[in-house]
């Protein structure tokens, strides 16, 4: 690891090998970039990764066209190098062995056992480099009876109950299992691998309680479903008694859901006595205050299917941003159910600068398909000291090849002939 300069990023200095394609390793690697380490994404000659083929939609072109490039694959990837390797060559796994001898931290998502063919598992690699923090994601782990199983995000949501508990009662109408919007333990996993690496980056270089050695991360979708279900895991643990679905309401406070309005809905998030008191206070209805079935949080849950019926007539008779005018400043959450087109357009996300938009230099594919600008959205890490800085955009397939390898010492002329071959 490099000194970083004063005003670089919070791990300016880390160098990242990416061997991670699809969402949870890539992810974790786009927060490590955003944060200033310098993260050289290995992707497949001709291919890349998958994603940049998970269209549609597709990026557009200077006149508005689809081109041929994913915009899923832009969620995950900027502040990266893009590097093509054939890793089934010798002089391909030559290239990453190199690398990874160069590297603070390596991040793939093969199947168990997967590199060792190669001869880039971590065993291997940190043979050559013993610094090198390796970390490795998975669906199952690298152990158990699922160890060499393939696993995928829609699949670990449905496994771990999480399903179970998204979506409304089997007796509503539109009733049954739901997996999230997004790919939940995915994007988690990322986040989770993320803090793992740099606490074992903390424990290899912390002053002098350093050890200097690398070791080996095991991160698990299957791991991380589970733990994210975090009250309702605790509830079932506690009780016995698995949680069933129930729309957007919360199994432990009330009012706490969705309701309808005058032009639509609106949500309320009632978390204490207090702000239930408020609301009733504002809404002219203070006898709902003082009524014995909810005067504490513990008797609205109980007595919910009288409370929500009484609250939807008043609620319909305002509009959705009447509510939120009235109850703004009285300390009551209460806010819209946006589109995603809506919540782009918000004044707050607009004033955090969420929306960003970052050049991709007109080079490699870009050239051919005349894409310039990438949006996309910030981080939400925001370090006094050392904010992210967005530096590039997710990189055109290979983009920087050339350079990376120059900077391990290739010449043009041996670059030149490791592309003839296919190894590049």
């Amino acid at each position: 690891m490099t000194t970083p300069s004063p005003n670089a990023g919070a791990l300016a200095g880390v160098k990242v090998l990416d061997l991670s394609r699809v969402l949870a390793g890539p992810w974790c690697t786009q927060i490590l970039a955003d944060l200033g380490a310098d993260v050289v994404k290995v992707e497949r000659p001709g291919a890349g990764d998958d994603t940049r083929h998970w269209g549609p939609p597709f990026l557009k072109d200077a006149e508005g066209n689809d081109t041929t490039q994913a915009s899923y694959f832009t969620a995950c990837n900027r502040n990266k190098r893009s590097v093509t390797i054939d890793m089934a060559t010798p002089d391909g796994q030559a290239l990453i062995k190199q690398m990874a001898q160069q590297a603070d931290v390596l991040v793939e998502n093969f199947k168990v056992g997967g590199l060792k063919q190669y001869g880039l598992d971590h065993e291997s690699l940190r043979a050559l480099n013993p610094r090198l923090i390796c970390c490795s994601v998975t669906g199952f782990g690298q152990d158990g009876p699922y160890a060499e199983r393939a696993g995928y995000d829609l699949m670990i949501q449905a496994m771990t109950g999480m399903m179970s508990i998204t979506g409304r009662a089997d007796s509503e109408p539109g009733g049954g299992p739901l997996r999230v919007g997004v790919a939940l333990t995915d994007l988690f996993t990322g986040v989770y691998a993320s803090t793992a690496i740099v606490a074992a980056l903390n424990v290899r270089d912390n002053g002098n309680t350093g050890t200097g050695q690398g070791q080996h991360i095991d991160m698990s979708l299957l791991d991380v479903g589970m733990a994210i279900l975090a009250n309702q895991a605790a509830g079932f643990l506690a009780t016995g008694n698995a949680p069933t679905r129930q729309g957007n309401s919360h199994p432990s406070l009330a009012p706490y859901q969705d309701f309808p309005t005058q032009d639509g809905a609106m949500l309320l998030a009632i978390g204490n006595d207090g702000q239930f008191q408020r609301f009733c206070a504002a809404a002219g209805q203070p006898q709902w205050a003082t009524d014995a079935r909810y005067a504490t949080n513990t008797l609205r849950v109980k007595h919910r299917t009288d409370l929500i019926p009484a609250m939807e007539a008043v609620t319909r008779t305002r509009t959705t941003a009447d509510w939120i005018t009235l109850l703004e400043d009285k300390a009551v959450p209460c806010g819209p159910i946006n589109t995603i087109a809506q919540a782009f357009d918000d004044a707050q996300v607009k004033a955090r600068g969420l929306a960003v938009t970052l050049p991709r230099w007109a080079d490699g594919d870009t050239a051919q398909d005349g894409v310039q600008q990438i949006a996309g959205v910030a981080s939400p890490l925001r370090l006094s000291a050392n904010p992210p800085v967005l530096r590039n955009a997710p990189p055109a397939l290979g983009q920087h090849t050339d350079e990376v390898l120059a900077e391990m010492g290739l010449d043009a002329a041996r670059i030149a002939a490791l592309r003839a071959s296919g190894v590049l």
